[in-house]
């Protein structure tokens, strides 16, 4: 008998568009002689087509488990992991708490550090009083000004001087209204790809070698012009040593089933510094994650077989915790 999956994506998100193409690739790598994939779309304004998923038990007999393929805000924020929990469904990815964590570039920082895992020096600022002297107090120019809770690098700016950073964080402060500010790292742009639940595993680096100042939005989706160096030419020792760093942030946030955790290597020290942690990364045409296990000898379609697994393997260890006395 066929496993009914229901792919969740779309999502009232600033990465609706990534989300789509997203979706759009794990469908096409889903076995039809093994899966019978239900379709979930969410619109920007948050309507669910053709149905939503109710949030209770035994209340979505059709579905055996989710993949939610959903970026940013609502979707991968702890938001609709919230629902699937509810509702009782097993689902592949990360859960509430990790997916939370890891949203909040601030919280997920805190985490991290206490777990003493590496991250660039920071500051927050608030909607209510974008007041840069924090940050000039603190922190050199050049400095990333970052909405605290997004993906995808939306609303991101890199800023050299005053003016450019209080707009900087104006901009930002459209998307959140918690924002941060950190000190800019001159180095290599690196990413690896983390799966598994109790005993997680990180893929081979890659390198991003953007086509503009930082590997932006546009850079990621829009022009096509960045290159990927895979493996990443960092030698054996520091790939270990990322790949080593990369679990240890994984298991920190709390992550299971799937991440791509993001790097920045110093030019001037040599040091690994955590960038952020994506609970969903993208699954498009050009997308690492899946680029990635491919590269370990794990195609896209034994990748999504392997998520679902780890999402039914979490659901069936979930199931000996009792909720009542």
């Amino acid at each position: 008998m066929k496993l009914r999956v229901a792919v969740v994506y779309g999502g009232r998100s600033g990465e609706h568009e990534i989300s789509l193409r997203s979706a759009e690739t794990v469908i096409k790598s889903l076995d039809p002689e093994r899966y019978k994939v239900l379709h979930y779309f969410i619109d920007k304004e948050g309507r669910w087509k053709p149905r939503p998923i109710v949030p209770e038990p035994y209340g979505n007999p059709e579905i055996d488990v989710v993949f939610p393929v959903l970026h940013g805000t609502f979707g991968e924020d702890g938001t609709i992991q919230g629902l699937f929990e509810m509702a009782g469904l097993p689902y592949v990815g990360c859960g509430v708490l990790a997916s939370s964590l890891a949203m909040d570039k601030e919280m997920a920082k805190r985490v991290l550090v206490g777990h003493g895992v590496a991250t660039a020096e920071y500051v927050t600022i608030f909607r209510e009083n974008l007041d840069p002297k924090p940050a000039l107090e603190q922190l050199p120019f050049p400095m990333f000004v970052k909405p605290a809770n997004l993906g995808s690098s939306v609303g991101i700016t890199k800023v050299r001087n005053e003016a450019e950073l209080r707009a900087g964080l104006v901009d930002a402060a459209q998307y959140d209204r918690k924002v941060i500010v950190e000190r800019g790292i001159i180095g290599l742009e690196l990413e690896t790809a983390v799966l598994g639940n109790d005993s997680p595993q990180a893929a081979i680096p890659c390198q991003i070698i953007p086509s503009r100042d930082f590997y932006d939005y546009e850079d990621k989706y829009l022009l096509d012009k960045a290159r990927i160096v895979l493996p990443a030419p960092i030698g054996d020792a520091k790939t270990e040593e990322l790949r080593t760093m990369a679990v240890k942030a994984y298991q920190a946030l709390g992550c299971e089933g799937m991440a791509r955790v993001d790097f920045l290597l110093e030019e001037t020290s040599g040091k690994l510094y955590v960038n952020e942690v994506n609970t969903i990364p993208g699954f498009t045409s050009i997308s690492m994650y899946p680029k990635m296990w491919g590269n370990m000898g794990l195609p896209i379609t034994e990748l999504v077989d392997r998520l679902i697994a780890l999402a039914m393997e979490r659901d069936q260890s979930k199931k000996a915790t009792k909720y009542t006395k």
